[in-house]
């Protein structure tokens, strides 16, 4: 067994990797190397109830600093990695010190896609992606302030709603002709933009950013089409990037990530990667995948550990991802994409329903709002590749477990 573990990346799915390695009684050393402030912590709650300030920094935490200490984990953060030495089997960070491994374990995470606009290295003009950003968001949202959101995607949307139940007036920029382009079917979307609506959110579809413009701080933002908007800040929320330059300079094969195999190795067997920087392979869907999910970086991390302890273990999750918006509960199984047919299960002014998306007669994904149960037994159904009828699919009274 490995007698050295560094682990590059002190997210969430980072310290999964550290809690399974103590769980399998790993023995040998574990270092934990961080370029933020913190320990590993979840990054979910950020856009919803750390934003509202209904969640401390301290309940954000994966593990308490007395896990670490505890466990003898040596920990360093503020430290940003350069290199990645395989041939010397060590990585370099910025400050020169250099830490040998006989197992590396990639947990680079990912990065906000930034806005390239005139204006946009304005004072007020923030992202979302840590604590520290969530702190300097909070810090302009007191009195009736007016902001303007880039991006109608999960960050977005959720941004627009903490704003609004704080007394905020809100506008959202959004190139696509609806919200939540990229994941859910026009029937969820215009779910959503009706929900905004109704809580006074102001939807700009269809509509690019030209500028941000303010002389000593962001006071507007210009459209594509000539309009401006006031704001008091911004807050930007167009994607991110994985975080695999590093990995690619070292030699290991990068396509839209770093590419590892089921067992979360890369093209060198010593060395592993989880989460957002990975692109992996996914039996279900039969595809490579680059999944930006809390979830895939958890399994991924245990994984990895498990194989690092000499414990045979293979990935393979139906992936699926979440969004807290007002009363509103989005839990999404499956990946929707490539879909021939959608049913909708249940009555959407109720509040709870289902969009079931299916290709071929096979059930691939389910949009779940307010549906709990539908949620979670979907995600057996979209595993098994179930072929599914699609008039009873339509039936709500019959459970989606009976269906297969």
């Amino acid at each position: 067994m490995a007698e050295t573990i560094v682990i590059a990346g002190a997210g969430h799915g980072a310290g999964q990797v550290v809690a399974t390695l103590k769980q399998k009684k790993f023995a040998g050393r574990i270092i934990l190397i961080g370029d933020e402030a913190q320990l590993p912590y979840q990054r979910p709650p950020l856009s919803k109830k750390f934003l509202s300030g209904d969640l401390d920094a301290e309940r954000l935490h994966f593990k308490p600093a007395s896990f670490y200490d505890d466990s003898k984990i040596d920990v360093h953060l503020n430290t940003r990695i350069e290199h990645i030495d395989r041939a010397g089997k060590k990585i370099i960070t910025s400050d020169g010190a250099e830490f040998a491994y006989d197992k590396l374990v990639l947990a680079l995470g990912s990065r906000v896609r930034k806005i390239e606009v005139p204006g946009h290295d304005l004072p007020g003009v923030h992202y979302l992606r840590s604590i520290s950003d969530v702190e300097a968001i909070r810090s302009k949202m007191s009195g009736n302030k007016r902001v303007v959101i880039v991006g109608a995607g999960y960050i977005g949307l959720e941004v627009a709603a903490v704003c609004r139940m704080q007394g905020l007036d809100v506008t959202v920029i959004e190139m696509a002709d609806r919200v939540l382009s990229r994941v859910v079917s026009p029937n969820v979307s215009d779910y959503y933009q009706l929900e905004h609506a109704k809580h006074g959110v102001k939807l700009m579809l269809s509509t690019g950013l030209a500028a941000f413009e303010g002389k000593r701080r962001v006071k507007r933002a210009i459209t594509d089409d000539g309009q401006e908007i006031a704001a008091d800040f911004a807050v930007v929320g167009i994607g991110i990037l994985p975080n695999s330059e590093i990995a690619a300079a070292a030699g290991l094969d990068v396509i839209n990530g770093i590419v590892v195999d089921d067992t979360c190795r890369t093209t060198d067997p010593d060395v592993y990667a989880i989460g957002d920087c990975t692109f992996h392979p996914n039996t279900i869907y039969g595809r490579l995948l680059r999944l930006e999910s809390v979830h895939n970086a958890l399994e991924q991390a245990k994984t990895a550990a498990s194989n690092i302890c000499g414990v045979e273990s293979h990935y393979s999750e139906v992936p699926w991802f979440w969004s807290d918006q007002y009363e509103l509960k989005l839990q999404i199984a499956g990946l929707s994409e490539g879909y021939d047919d959608v049913v909708l299960r249940g009555d959407a002014s109720s509040g709870s329903f289902a969009c079931c998306y299916l290709k071929d007669g096979v059930l691939i994904a389910v949009d779940a709002i307010n549906s709990p149960r539908e949620f979670m037994q979907s995600k057996a159904l979209i595993a098994e590749r179930a072929k599914i009828d699609r008039d009873k699919l339509v039936d709500a009274e019959i459970a989606l477990k009976d269906l297969a």
